[in-house]
């Protein structure tokens, strides 16, 4: 028969409360991300619901894991038209070198002037300059689509250029994507003002959105680009 052994229950008894407290302190902590997260999606979806229209100067920079962290910053003005039932219209007029994106019910166009070339195809298999389309996207994705399509961690809070102060959340996609995950930006608003996607080669495009003007005047026509006669058109 084993008797209770006093002295080494006392000596064990410290380590078993500290275990005590790291695991409730843990499950605390899952639990406050949960809730910001939770917060952070609310806020994110009460904006999409009242946002009827955007303009904005945006810059895109992508880098290249590749080539040791090349940077490639591109600037321009875009202009977003959620649709409701369909996904959101944009269109992004990048101004050097010179070239338009439009996108509409995920089918990309761009043109580019200088070489008379028109490049289209799905923002689920976009290359180059069409990413900045796909990490848009996110504005338009309603909490549950968020919660369903991503796992998503809360990262803390983080000021972007510009100073805007902001939440930031990394998702890593649940299904197998193009990418290997993404990260956003959220300002006080709800509004994700920078995205970045990062590929599975570690490659990365960042879009910030700055100089916003929400619920303008916005005609669907606008997002449609007129290529000139002779322009050669490459599915991509």
């Amino acid at each position: 028969m084993r008797f209770f052994n006093k002295q080494l229950f006392i000596k064990m008894l410290p380590m078993f409360l500290i275990g005590i407290v790291i695991f409730v302190g843990s499950a605390a902590t899952g639990s406050a991300q949960a809730d910001i997260i939770n917060q952070i999606l609310t806020r994110m979806e009460e904006h999409n619901k009242a946002l009827t229209s955007l303009k904005a100067n945006v810059t895109m920079v992508k880098e290249n894991a590749q080539l040791g962290g090349a940077l490639d910053t591109t600037e321009g003005t875009a202009i977003y038209l959620p649709v409701r039932g369909k996904d959101a219209l944009v269109r992004i007029d990048w101004v050097s070198p010179k070239e338009s994106l439009a996108v509409v019910n995920k089918q990309y166009v761009i043109f580019r002037p200088a070489l008379s070339q028109a490049y289209t195809g799905t923002t689920d298999s976009a290359k180059g300059n069409a990413k900045a389309g796909g990490a848009l996207a996110f504005m338009s994705m309603s909490r549950a689509q968020l919660k369903q399509n991503y796992s998503i961690k809360y990262l803390g809070e983080a000021n972007v250029k510009g100073g805007a102060n902001t939440w930031h959340l990394e998702l890593t996609p649940n299904t197998k994507t193009s990418y290997k995950s993404a990260e956003i930006w959220v300002d006080g608003n709800g509004m994700p003002i920078q995205s970045k996607v990062i590929e599975h080669n570690n490659d990365s495009t960042t879009v910030l959105l700055s100089n916003m003007q929400k619920n303008i005047r916005i005609n669907t026509a606008d997002f449609k680009i007129d290529l000139p006669k002779g322009t050669k058109i490459i599915k991509s």
